[in-house]
């Protein structure tokens, strides 16, 4: 399922990870292991963010996506299925 991950770090746990060289190991690490369709980051509510476009197979995946934003980062994190335009015409096409 097409899947929306959003984390935001916490700012005094990214600044630890930033000054020890492993924030951009854990970011690289999720883009090897997700493999996103796209992927955006920015600042969001006053901290560092990411958004990832990813497909889940399942949702036993979950842990794996998140345990390293949770320990590493202290990221807040959230998963939402979401559909891309083809799949909402598909939706809204088997309404009727």
């Amino acid at each position: 399922m097409r899947t929306l991950l959003r984390a935001r770090m916490d700012t005094r746990a990214s600044n630890e990870a930033f000054r020890n060289g492993t924030l951009g190991k854990v970011v690289e690490g999720l883009m090897e292991q997700l493999k996103p369709e796209a992927a955006y980051f920015t600042a969001l509510d006053g901290g560092r963010s990411c958004l990832l476009v990813f497909d889940m197979k399942d949702p036993s995946q979950m842990p794996a996506v998140c345990e390293q934003l949770f320990l590493e980062l202290e990221a807040e994190v959230e998963l939402h299925p979401v559909m891309n335009a083809e799949d909402l015409r598909k939706g809204l096409g088997a309404l009727g």
